[in-house]
C-alpha cells in the first residue's frame, strides 16, 4: 500500500522514467488530470510538464515526480496508476474506486 493517497504500480513508474529519458529530461514530471467530456462524462489526462504550480499536489516516489491539480485530485483520492501494454496499445490507466461507471476504453468515468 502507497503512503499517498494514490498509488503507483511498478509498471507506471518504470514507463515514466523510460518516457523521462526518451524525452532527454529527467526534470520533467507526469501530470494527471481530469477534464469533462468522453463518453461518461469525465475523462483522463496525462502529460509531461517542467514546472509545478503552486496550488498542484506533488507526489515524489521512486525517483519520479507527478503533479495533480486538487480538483482532479478529489477524482483520484484513493485511486491507482498503471501503465498496460496489450492488442489495444499501450497507454497509462486509472483504476478510481470513486467511479460509479466507466467506458469500455478506460479513459473516461463518471461519479
Amino acid at each position: 500500500m502507497s503512503i499517498y493517497p494514490l498509488n503507483i504500480t511498478v509498471k507506471a513508474i518504470n514507463r515514466i522514467k523510460k518516457l523521462l529519458v526518451i524525452k532527454k529530461n529527467l526534470q520533467l514530471k507526469l501530470r494527471i488530470y481530469i477534464t469533462g467530456g468522453g463518453c461518461s462524462g469525465f475523462q483522463y489526462g496525462f502529460e509531461l510538464e517542467k514546472f509545478i504550480k503552486n496550488d498542484d499536489i506533488h507526489i515524489v516516489t521512486s525517483g519520479i515526480e507527478i503533479i495533480i491539480d486538487p480538483i482532479s485530485f478529489q477524482y483520484l483520492n484513493g485511486g491507482e496508476i498503471d501503465y498496460i501494454e496489450n492488442l489495444e496499445g499501450s497507454k497509462f490507466i486509472v483504476i478510481n474506486p470513486n467511479a460509479q461507471t466507466t467506458c469500455g476504453c478506460g479513459l473516461s468515468f463518471s461519479i
